[in-house]
């Protein structure tokens, strides 16, 4: 595990061990480096540790243990990677799921767009087709994410395999870019709130009366190449979890 000496304020101390924990270098139960030690890798002061420290505990990604020291927590109510995080992991990784984390339910439909905001970030007209992947991501086996990924239907054309069930890999987009030649770039995340469906309770578990309003947080990801928007990314989390930003 890397450590750069940098002078580095708190804030850049906290960002430094959150990336870690967020790649998975240091999974639930690991014991951060001492105040010392962490003074000596960034040259920074034990208060500005201690800051750092106190940032990345206030978040639930880390406690105190008495002895042991600082030690990562297993984030019962922290939300998993966003999208845009994920996929950061995994370029830089070639890591797909944090510690304890897995992904079922892959499955790949051809359907016409009934959502206007997504119709209007893909450039569609409403009831458009699309290609829908949902998968659903769960931690020590509870379900924490219902994501979909909505396609333009021209990507069809080169990566016809889209429209299989079960996980891609290597990821659709590295080999749409190897086919065509042309770079995806991504717009920022946009964060929300709204009830959930009814299939999306299902999906995450959630036990609650017919009818009943339960609000969740949403983040949407657009992606485009040069001929237009290619694919938005909706992430809709469970009830209860917060999301700490990856940055």
């Amino acid at each position: 595990m890397a450590y750069v000496t940098d002078g580095s304020g708190y804030a850049d101390v906290a960002a430094h061990f959150r990336k870690l924990i967020q790649d998975g270098e240091l999974a639930p139960g690991d014991v951060l480096p001492s105040v010392q030690q962490v003074r000596e890798q960034f040259g920074v002061s034990a208060k500005t540790v201690s800051r750092a420290l106190k940032v990345l505990k206030d978040e639930g990604l880390a406690a105190s243990r008495g002895s042991l020291g600082t030690v990562v927590t297993d984030r019962p109510r922290v939300g998993p990677l966003t999208g845009a995080a994920r996929l950061d992991r995994l370029n830089s990784t070639g890591n797909h799921y944090a510690p304890a984390e897995t992904s079922t339910d892959h499955v790949a439909m051809l359907r016409g767009c009934a959502d206007p905001d997504i119709a209007d970030q893909l450039d569609l007209e409403l009831h458009d087709e699309i290609v829908i992947r949902r998968r659903i991501f769960r931690r020590n086996g509870r379900p924490t994410v219902v994501a979909l990924s909505c396609i333009n239907v021209r990507a069809l054309t080169d990566v016809p395999e889209i429209l299989q069930d079960g996980q891609l890999k290597p990821f659709w987009q590295k080999t749409y870019t190897e086919r065509t030649g042309l770079k995806v770039t991504r717009s920022p995340e946009r964060r929300g709130a709204r009830l959930a469906s009814d299939d999306e309770l299902t999906a995450l578990e959630v036990d609650v009366p017919p009818n009943a309003a339960v609000p969740v947080l949403v983040l949407h990801t657009t992606f485009h190449d040069e001929l237009g928007p290619l694919e938005v990314w909706e992430d809709v989390y469970a009830p209860g979890l917060w999301q700490v930003d990856s940055k």
